[in-house]
């Protein structure tokens, strides 16, 4: 009895999620998830990452603000750029530190939408099968989180991508290095899948807006700096695809780069919780850096179908470092 009970909450939650919130489609190798979108033409969300920490370190009081900032936009989803649960991800779909690091934490009604979320180098120590589960919507029906996928909210198209697996140096032998490969082997199949999912589905979506979502940076100025593997291999099929913005995590801190050549704006949000790394490199891009924090906090993007709003804050709610991106692909 108590089974079938389980089972029909389960079912319950997955309908209302699928119905209500957005609609779930698998499309060869990537998930395609219809975000709900609403009618007065804008697409607001919130980034934020490497967060999970039980609400210390400040997570908490980066979460109060996010809550404040949200109801301002009236957002539609929050973005999470990965490294959800330190300090070894998720243990099992029924790990507390779900509920401890997430659900207690980002409380405020605003951030009552949809989570999109990637995986990020801690939480592959842990059980990355329990963070991809939709188990977890049992706990708290915001979550989703898949390896690679694409949101489709109207004429934005967010695409996320795995990209732990890209970096070399996780997979040397190594007594700190205690990753779970376990759906990503054999490695070099797993990576040339994700390369030319992405690049076929860039070149298929006819959003007006295209946007990339990865745990590590490809440029950064910050403590971990550049991701060389990125460099060689994603930033690429970015810019044979003109896709104006890459957000990451990973370096705790806020940040705002240029591109070297084809016009792509990189954006940090790592700064959910523990931050101040103490270590900058400004001589990297002197002439393409524009904001850098060291510190604590997230950003907001706001788009309409000719313009995306982006702004940077910190624990107070204090506006860091905003600008405007005109869409200069198309506008119809």
């Amino acid at each position: 009895m108590a089974y079938t009970y389980k089972n029909c909450i389960h079912m319950l939650l997955l309908l209302i999620t699928c119905l209500c919130l957005n609609k779930v489609i698998v499309t060869g190798r990537l998930v395609h998830i219809q975000q709900r979108t609403r009618t007065n033409g804008l697409v607001n969300f919130l980034a934020v990452g490497d967060w999970g920490r039980k609400g210390k370190f400040n997570q908490s009081l980066v979460a109060h603000v996010m809550g404040e900032v949200g109801a301002k936009l009236g957002i539609d989803f929050v973005i999470s750029t990965g490294d959800n649960f330190y300090k070894d991800g998720l243990s099992g779909v029924n790990d507390s530190n779900f509920t401890e690091s997430f659900t207690k934490v980002y409380t405020a009604r605003s951030l009552q939408k949809p989570w999109y979320a990637v995986l990020g180098n801690h939480d592959y120590h842990g059980n990355t099968m329990a963070q991809l589960s939709p188990s977890l919507k049992m706990h708290d029906k915001r979550w989703n989180c898949h390896r690679s996928y694409i949101v489709q909210a109207g004429f934005v198209h967010v695409f996320f991508v795995d990209t732990s697996p890209f970096v070399n140096k996780y997979f040397v032998t190594h007594p700190a290095n205690n990753f779970n490969w376990a759906g990503v082997l054999p490695r070099d199949r797993y990576l040339s899948n994700i390369l030319k999912d992405l690049d076929t589905a860039l070149k298929r979506s006819n959003a007006i807006w295209k946007i990339v979502v990865g745990h590590h940076p490809i440029r950064s100025i910050g403590k971990r700096g550049d991701t060389k593997e990125l460099l060689h291999q994603l930033l690429p099929i970015l810019e044979a695809n003109k896709v104006p913005i890459y957000i990451n995590g990973h370096d705790h801190c806020l940040e705002h780069i240029n591109n070297t050549r084809i016009p792509i704006e990189f954006l940090t949000s790592g700064g959910g919780s523990r931050a101040w790394g103490n270590i900058t490199h400004y001589e990297r891009y002197k002439e393409n850096l524009k904001f850098y924090y060291d510190g604590q906090g997230f950003l907001s993007v706001q788009f309409t179908r000719s313009q995306a709003s982006i702004a940077f804050y910190d624990v107070f709610g204090k506006t860091l470092h905003s600008f405007k991106l005109k869409n200069h692909v198309r506008n119809d």
